[in-house]
């Protein structure tokens, strides 16, 4: 038995020695766009994304007109399925839809984590730019879909369109949106960390669990607040097809903001957790 664990302590020492990170993404790969797996997955984050909004925009404005006291007199109040069974729609539809798509696109679904990837150069510039494209393009069809079918309840309660709620300073709502994107992407980061990959096997089939839960919580703590962007392209496609001025006087909290929180967890997650700024000056008093 204690041969055993002997043996068990030096494989462990050994398979962790033996890791190695994966090379950097190239900054510009213009050699991408001649294959076909990197338009496969922009087509995938472009569905991905339209699903999101439909999905989740339908929930919201259902919810609004389940709760309208004109509509139902009795107990408006009640009725619905409230603000965490928004939460719940956005976050299991990132669980899903990551699922589906993580072998194919890497699930992103959201410019802000293409960004922070991007930063940890985890995905090059061309292919970064096609994703933020593909995911904007399908936030606006995905919302149009939800504005065709239910045209009079999609203008009459928001269309789903994020704004800063009453009562709150620009100030709040940034940072609401800074914070809330830094926990999702430092959950993706941790998710998706190659070595833990390679040390735990069934971390790769987990890894949707922990980023759904992750947009799950973060729309219960800032709904009130601005009704939770954390991705450009879920409050951009709103906001286009909604077309109400405030939506689009707000709309720089849902870009600024994500993409603050994002690059933020990118530094921490390479430079602090994974000690990149350590191996780097490790590396450079090798080299003096």
């Amino acid at each position: 038995m204690g041969k055993d664990s002997e043996i068990g302590v030096e494989q462990a020492s050994y398979n962790a020695k033996d890791y190695t990170d994966p090379p950097p993404a190239p900054l510009i790969d213009m050699e991408e766009l001649g294959k076909w797996s990197l338009y496969r997955a922009v087509i995938a984050e472009f569905v991905a994304t339209l699903l999101f909004l439909y999905v989740t925009v339908a929930t919201v404005i259902g919810y609004k007109h389940q709760s309208d006291a004109t509509v139902n007199t009795t107990d408006a109040a009640c009725s619905g399925v409230g603000i965490l069974g928004i939460a719940w729609a956005f976050g299991g539809m990132i669980f899903i839809l990551v699922y589906c798509t993580a072998g194919i696109s890497g699930g992103h679904i959201n410019p802000a984590v293409t960004f922070g990837l991007f930063l940890a150069r985890k995905v090059s510039l061309v292919r970064a730019l096609l994703y933020i494209i593909a995911q904007c393009l399908g936030a606006i069809c995905g919302c149009g879909l939800v504005k065709a079918f239910q045209k009079s309840y999609y203008q009459r309660y928001g269309g789903g369109a994020n704004t800063l709620s009453s009562g709150y300073s620009k100030g709040t709502g940034l940072g609401a949106e800074i914070i809330g994107t830094f926990v999702l992407c430092y959950t993706v980061f941790s998710a998706t960390d190659p070595k833990r990959n390679a040390r735990d096997s069934h971390i790769p089939v987990l890894a949707p669990l922990p980023i759904g839960f992750a947009v799950f919580m973060v729309h219960l703590a800032t709904i009130p607040i601005t009704g939770t962007g954390i991705n450009p392209a879920r409050s951009f496609g709103a906001a286009v097809m909604y077309g109400s001025e405030k939506a689009w006087d707000d709309q720089w909290l849902f870009w600024v903001g994500p993409f603050i929180g994002a690059a933020i967890a990118a530094f921490y997650h390479q430079f602090v957790l994974r000690a990149g700024a350590v191996k780097a000056l490790g590396s450079f008093r090798s080299n003096a």
